[in-house]
């Protein structure tokens, strides 16, 4: 099934979530992700239902959310993927999940308006989509600008377009956060020496981390209301005149 799969995807994208893949297991990819980690299994820990979809090239096991019943992990096929689709073709229902998470997703993608409305069409009313990317206005932004590796192909959208497409789709956005504040260098030593601006930075949630994760939620679409039954004006009620009783003619 995945041979026939890699066969049948397309070969620019196959190229471009594997290299994205092999990035993220890398030293600086690992960090990253690490400290998403913790954000998103923050964030993940307030919801429940029946569903969670997650899209992103990470070979990881992706964050759950312990109080959704099924967490279902779909892309390209690569392992650790359960459901195999092209980024503009997932096999869901309309409606079909509780919340979604594009972990990078938009980051690595030939069509990310695309890939956007797929995700957005698969959240049902009232639910949650969660979205994370690359910062551009960070450290990391001005590395992929010169980088020759993965992070050089990413898009790294910022966070104000995106929440603008969101509000185009629907949703509204409910939080914003930041993370990861130290430089893109794999030395542990510089990584050490960057910690205590870390902690600082986190806490004040400055906008400079090197990713971002938007909160969006699905605005339920209200009932349509039933127009009031139309009355049809009435006419003025005139007193009649009420005949007058002689009693002289009456008594006996």
């Amino acid at each position: 099934m995945t041979d026939k799969a890699l066969a049948q995807a397309d070969p620019e994208w196959l190229a471009l979530i594997s290299s994205a893949r092999e990035w993220l297991s890398g030293p600086l990819g690992q960090m990253l992700l690490n400290d998403e980690q913790r954000v998103l299994e923050e964030e993940l820990g307030r919801y429940f239902g029946g569903y969670l979809v997650h899209y992103g090239p990470g070979a990881d096991t992706p964050p759950k959310a312990p109080q959704v019943q099924r967490n279902v992990r779909l892309g390209a096929p690569l392992p650790g993927v359960e459901i195999i689709c092209e980024e503009q073709a997932w096999p869901l229902c309309e409606h079909a999940a509780d919340v979604v998470v594009l972990q990078h997703g938009l980051d690595f993608c030939l069509s990310p308006h695309g890939l956007l409305r797929e995700a957005a069409s698969s959240v049902r009313p009232g639910g949650h989509l969660l979205i994370v990317g690359i910062n551009p206005w960070s450290s990391w932004g001005l590395r992929h600008v010169f980088a020759k590796d993965a992070l050089g192909k990413a898009r790294c959208i910022s966070p104000s377009r995106v929440a603008d497409w969101l509000n185009l789709l629907g949703f509204a956005l409910e939080k914003r956060r930041f993370g990861c504040y130290r430089p893109p260098l794999a030395s542990k030593a510089w990584q050490s020496r960057f910690s205590g601006w870390e902690r600082k930075a986190g806490s004040w949630q400055l906008a400079g981390g090197a990713f971002y994760v938007l909160v969006a939620r699905k605005m339920v679409v209200g009932l349509r209301p039933v127009n009031p039954m139309r009355r049809e004006p009435m006419g003025k009620l005139i007193p009649l005149q009420m005949a007058k009783v002689n009693r002289r003619h009456t008594e006996p």
